[in-house]
């Protein structure tokens, strides 16, 4: 499918500008979420065909960043996510952030580990052997910066340290692999357009050894339908062992959602959102970039008023192009501000 035929599948309003803020769900998704509610609303289903989406969004999730599907963890946020890795952390431990790094993803060590804070281009210098760990988001929700994930990673594996990604601002639009990784987290709702409320996690098996389920629950279950009541303890013996009790209709938007990323092709996505990124960039006089997120200093009322609807994150305007954002929606842009 090209990105032309694959823009029709969606119903976006001319000027959106944001999905690093949240992204706009395909129409199939949007629908069968509809269908869904209303069935909610008249009581008219049980809820395991919702609880089916939760299986559907894990494997797709898995294809999208090539893992087996029971390395795989559903949760609701990122941070619940890092706070549960957080426990395969020693006391004391010393965990590598970049200074820049969105909270969810610097709040969960701070509160478990010593943290260590250097700018994003410095974070493979700054590993050692003192390094438990070193956590970083692959694209900077703030800059757009994508990180040198071979470089971190080669550093981290001769200091035999922890390599634990929020993939976040990347999956969806940039191609993700969790060779190297040991820990991987991802908010479904800005680039793969689930609604909020999903959220996934790659945890590898050597990580998983180490951590504590600290959310333990029925659907942690080793037989979710035979972990209702009572003890002993019986969790499952893969990553399923830490997922949390699934918000179901979160995920009947996500499954059909990034479902269809992988039917379009990630890097036919990369390809289209980095290239109106940088015609963005070349509007206003600036280099080209790797990034699908453009922050620039620029006068965001000017966009408000021309119907732009983007963000400002540290005090910038930050612009984000996916796949159902157009050249009219970027030359729009520019008109407003030049």
């Amino acid at each position: 499918m090209d990105i032309a035929t694959a823009a029709k599948l969606w119903d976006a309003d001319p000027g959106w500008l944001n999905t690093a803020s949240y992204g706009i769900p395909p129409r199939h998704a949007f629908e069968e979420l509809q269908a869904v509610l209303t069935e909610w609303r008249h009581g008219s289903s049980d809820w395991q065909p919702w609880d089916a989406s939760v299986g559907r969004s894990r494997a797709a999730f898995a294809r999208l960043v090539g893992a087996p599907a029971e390395d795989v963890t559903v949760s609701s946020t990122v941070s619940q996510i890092m706070s549960t890795v957080a426990t395969a952390l020693p006391p004391g431990a010393r965990v590598v952030v970049p200074e820049i790094e969105f909270t969810s993803n610097l709040f969960p060590w701070a509160v478990a580990a010593d943290v260590e804070t250097v700018p994003a281009g410095r974070l493979a210098d700054a590993v050692t052997g003192r390094t438990a760990a070193v956590a970083f988001s692959l694209v900077q929700s703030a800059t757009g910066e994508v990180a040198p994930l071979r470089d971190i990673v080669a550093a981290a594996r001769a200091c035999d340290a922890l390599v634990i990604v929020d993939v976040s601002q990347a999956c969806g639009w940039l191609p993700v692999d969790v060779e190297g990784v040991d820990a991987l987290a991802c908010a479904a709702y800005k680039w793969l357009m689930a609604p909020r409320g999903a959220a996934f996690g790659y945890l590898s098996p050597r990580l998983r050894e180490r951590m504590r389920p600290l959310a333990a629950n029925w659907y942690a279950g080793a037989d979710e339908g035979g972990s209702y009541y009572g003890p002993p303890l019986r969790l499952a013996d893969d990553a399923r062992a830490f997922d949390l009790s699934p918000a179901w209709f979160s995920f009947v938007g996500a499954a059909p959602a990034i479902e269809l990323l992988s039917e379009i092709g990630v890097e036919q996505i990369r390809d289209h959102d980095v290239g109106l990124a940088n015609r963005f960039r070349a509007g206003l006089g600036l280099e080209p970039a790797d990034s699908a997120i453009v922050s620039v200093d620029a006068p965001g009322e000017r966009l408000a008023a021309a119907g732009i609807r983007a963000a400002v994150r540290a005090g910038r305007v930050r612009a984000s192009f996916h796949v159902y954002t157009t050249a009219a929606d970027v030359d729009r842009a520019l008109d407003a501000l030049t």
